[in-house]
């Protein structure tokens, strides 16, 4: 995979959290922001799936589908808060 370089500018206090994780995680700066971008856009595209997901559901109005619903609904919002734990 290729990589593009970017620049990005960070407040005086986020940036010095950012240098002591680097050392306490042994990675670099460059890698510890990939890291959290990457989580961040996984945790927004599941949270964009439970609106998808609720959305689609939210429309049915069999009385059958209303179980599979909420086993579904739970499920995701599971996922969602390990992921934000």
């Amino acid at each position: 995979m290729s990589t593009v370089k970017t620049a990005i500018s960070l407040d005086e206090e986020t940036y010095q959290e950012v240098e002591r994780l680097t050392r306490e995680l042994n990675v670099s700066r460059s890698r510890l922001v990939a890291l959290a971008l990457e989580e961040f856009l996984r945790r927004h595209q599941n949270q964009r799936l439970l609106q998808e997901i609720n959305a689609a559901y939210d429309e049915s109005s069999r009385e059958e589908d209303v179980d599979l619903v909420h086993a579904t609904r739970r499920h995701r919002r599971r996922v969602i808060e390990r992921e934000e734990g």
